[in-house]
Formats: structure tokens, C-alpha cells, sequence
């Protein structure tokens, strides 16, 4: 059994952790409030002393949900400047959600970023470029919408820094490839359920409609890779642009020139659309949310029934920094340690399409990160570098 470093921290040991909690989050409620002006006066104080709380190192808060009581318990004594990092973070947007009441009133309190993403020109001119450059063969379409669903994950409104690098990519950016045998598993097993464990909205989501409307498709003479489609999303938003179950479906609306947001993407975007709310209605796809990607667990903590959910499908997608940080405990491991042995718990093959936000890396070849670090020393955190890695276990 491969043996797990420590999760990371919120002291001063990883300075990207540190900033993100004594100044990222707080930046990101006060922008949330000015957003925002019409949130009751109540639940504005509360957000405000959330910011404030990080930035004076506050003990860590308890919490009246038997779930979070218990992740709590586990973190007595922290303090939001030295806990771990992952638990940090997660419990920070819950206590957003809470501020916000979204569990009563299901206000999203990320709605305007939202908003901005899909009205923008960036993500009308990404899905243009994608329709324009469609593979006519089968298998080299899946390998195309593969990439451009990586690329989307650029594009997180939580790091507008990073989304500055838009959602396309040079090849010397992508410093892990492991496409081929994905798409060699999903053609050599046509038929069977692909899972989808969503990260953003908007461009993103965007570009994995794209990927599972092809995942689906199927010809006269080809079965289709996929006979469904599971996708997961956020139970409450979080991380600011992550997608819950109604950014999905809103935006399939939107795509399908049916919203009320935007005028539609085009005749090309409005057949995805079509296309995938037959598959909706007929069950062929799925969109379910669980707290359990809200949660602060890591992924070789998930409860027994979301790990037998998990067994036996053919692939599993899994998008974006956060939920390759649960694969992999959030630590800081050897770059060159495997992807595959750190994750060969998980009941199922498992593909990580992510663009690099924060520290946690592994799979690369022996002494790329090295040199990656004179070259650029926050490639790690800044976007630009990505990673498709294959691992969970393929036999």
C-alpha cells in the first residue's frame, strides 16, 4: 500500500495554503458582498465576520450539522491559519451557504460570476473554435473533446488569474497525456457507464457537455463509448464557480437556445443540447448531486454506498484542482511518485483531467518538476501547466 503524505496545511509551510486563507477567501467575500447588495442585513454581518475571522486567525467555529460536527471534532484547536488545508477551504464555503441560507431560501450568493462567465465572449469564441475543429472519426473526436474539456478547467472564477490563460493550450503545458488509454478503455468495453465528477460552470461545463454528448453519440455502424452518463455535481455552491445541479441544467438551457440569459450559442450548440436533454429524459444521463463533494473527506474516505456506485464503471472522469486534491489527500508528495499506485483504492478507472491551482502533484517523469521550478516558480499554482492521468484501478 503506497504510503500517504501528511495533508497540507494552512501555516506557513505551503505559502500558496497560507494566502489562500488570510487573503484569497476573505478578498472573495468582500467581492461577494459587493455583488451582492441585496443579501439581508443578517446574513451580510455573518460574511463579514467570516472574512474577518480568517484574517485574524479565529479558532475554527463548530457547526450544528451532525456531518460537519463530526469533520470539526476531527480539527479541535485549529485555527483558520493552521488547519489543514482541504477542511479549511471546504468548511469555508459551507459556512458561506449558511450565511446566504441557501439550504432554505437556495440563494447562490456566485450567481452574478456566473452570469458574467456566460454572457462573456470568451466562452461563445471556445465553443465556436470546438465545433469548427470536430474530428469527423469517431475515437479522435473522444480524444479531442478529452483535451478541450481539460483546457476548460482554466477557466475558474475563484483564480481570475488563472482564467486569464483561457481555455486552450500549447502542448509543453500539458506535462501528463494519458488520453490514449483512456479512450483504448472506453472503446475496448463500449456500452457501459461513464461517471463525470464535475468541477466549473460556464466554459468548462461548457466544454463537458460537449465531451459526454460524444461520450453518448452513436452511428449506423459504431456503438456509442458511453450507454450512460452520470454526472456529479455540488450539493451547495462552492469554490465559487463550482456547478451544482442547477448551473447544469441552466446552462443545458442556455445551450440549447431555451434560457432566459442568453440568446443561444448557435445551430451546433442547440443539437448538443437537444441531444443530451433526450438522453436526460430517457435516463441515459444523469445529473445527481451529493454533499459529499462539498465535504472535507477525501476520496479514499467516501462512504461504502458512493464506493459501490463507483464499482464497475468503465470510467471515471474526474475534473479540476479540488477534486484531484480529495483523490490524492491534498499533500505535498514526491512529484515522481504514481498517480496510479496513490489512487489504485478506487473501485474503477480513473481519469484526472486538471489545470495545476495548488501544490499537490504527482505522475510526472523523474526531475520535470525540478526543472519546471527554475523555469517558472509557481507553475504548480498558476494555471498554466495541466495533467490528463489515468489511475484507480484498470484491471
Amino acid at each position: 500500500m503506497t504510503t500517504r503524505p501528511a495533508a497540507i496545511r494552512t501555516d506557513h509551510s505551503i505559502p500558496f495554503a497560507h494566502n489562500t486563507i488570510k487573503v484569497r477567501l476573505p478578498a472573495i467575500v468582500r467581492e461577494t458582498l459587493r455583488l451582492n447588495p441585496d443579501l439581508p442585513a443578517e446574513g451580510a454581518a455573518a460574511l463579514s465576520a467570516l472574512a474577518r475571522s480568517l484574517e485574524t486567525d479565529d479558532p475554527i467555529p463548530v457547526h450544528a450539522d451532525p456531518a460537519w460536527a463530526m469533520a470539526v471534532a476531527a480539527h479541535v484547536g485549529e485555527t483558520w491559519q493552521d488547519a489543514q488545508w482541504f477542511f479549511a477551504e471546504t468548511y469555508f464555503y459551507r459556512l458561506i451557504a449558511d450565511a446566504v441560507r441557501w439550504q432554505s431560501a437556495r440563494r447562490d450568493p456566485f450567481v452574478p460570476y456566473k452570469l458574467e462567465e456566460i454572457t462573456g465572449r470568451a466562452m461563445r469564441a471556445t465553443l465556436s473554435i470546438a465545433f469548427e475543429l470536430t474530428p469527423e472519426d469517431y475515437r479522435a473526436r473522444l480524444i479531442d473533446r478529452l483535451l478541450r474539456a481539460l483546457w476548460g478547467n482554466r477557466i475558474d472564477l475563484s483564480l481570475k488569474e488563472v482564467a486569464q490563460h483561457g481555455a486552450h493550450g500549447d502542448d509543453d503545458d500539458l506535462l501528463v497525456d494519458d488520453r490514449l488509454g483512456a479512450v483504448d478503455l472506453l472503446l475496448n468495453q463500449r456500452g457501459g457507464v461513464v461517471h463525470l465528477i464535475a468541477d466549473n460552470t460556464g466554459t468548462e461545463l461548457a466544454m463537458d457537455w460537449l465531451l459526454i454528448d460524444t461520450l453518448l453519440e452513436a452511428s449506423v455502424d459504431e456503438e456509442p463509448a458511453a450507454e450512460q452518463v452520470i454526472v456529479h455535481v455540488k450539493a451547495h455552491p462552492t469554490f465559487v464557480s463550482d456547478a451544482t445541479r442547477d448551473d447544469a441544467l441552466t446552462l443545458l438551457a442556455e445551450l440549447g437556445g431555451r434560457g432566459t440569459i442568453t440568446r443561444g450559442f448557435g445551430p451546433a450548440a442547440a443539437a448538443v443540447a437537444e441531444r443530451l436533454q433526450h438522453a436526460l429524459m430517457e435516463g441515459r444521463l444523469i445529473v445527481r448531486e451529493d454533499p459529499f463533494w462539498n465535504s472535507p473527506w477525501f476520496l479514499f474516505d467516501m462512504p461504502e454506498a458512493l464506493h459501490d456506485f463507483f464499482t464497475g464503471a468503465s470510467l471515471v472522469i474526474q475534473k479540476g484542482d479540488a477534486n484531484y486534491r480529495r483523490s490524492v489527500g491534498d499533500a505535498l508528495w514526491d512529484p515522481a511518485a504514481s498517480f496510479q499506485e496513490a489512487t489504485a483504492f478506487f473501485p474503477a478507472p480513473l481519469l484526472a483531467l486538471r489545470t495545476l491551482k495548488s501544490d499537490s502533484i504527482l505522475g510526472l517523469p523523474p526531475g520535470l518538476a525540478e526543472a519546471l521550478a527554475v523555469e517558472d516558480p509557481l507553475w504548480r499554482v498558476n494555471g498554466r501547466k495541466a495533467v490528463i492521468q489515468l489511475g484507480g484501478q484498470l484491471g
